[in-house]
């Protein structure tokens, strides 16, 4: 694969002032990427929930729901 120099060339783009920069209303020249600018993506997190913090949720969850349920049958008696 070849990498094409990202940098326009100065004497052949339209619209550079000497030293580089741009007059006024004129469009800059566009960016071009470069592949692999970015640093290298080595920590990849899991998605979702961990089993034991989803365990104790749904343990709460669950005695919560059976107080209230407890807590009807006594009304009721």
């Amino acid at each position: 694969m070849s990498h094409v120099n990202p940098d326009p060339e100065p004497e052949r783009t339209t619209g550079l002032e000497p030293g580089g920069g741009v007059p006024p209303g004129e469009t800059p020249p566009a960016e071009s990427s470069m592949p692999g600018a970015g640093p290298l993506g080595t920590h990849n997190p899991t998605k979702g929930w961990a089993k034991a913090p989803l365990t104790l949720i749904l343990l709460l969850v669950a005695l919560v729901a059976a107080f209230f349920l407890v807590y009807a049958l006594v009304l009721i008696l």
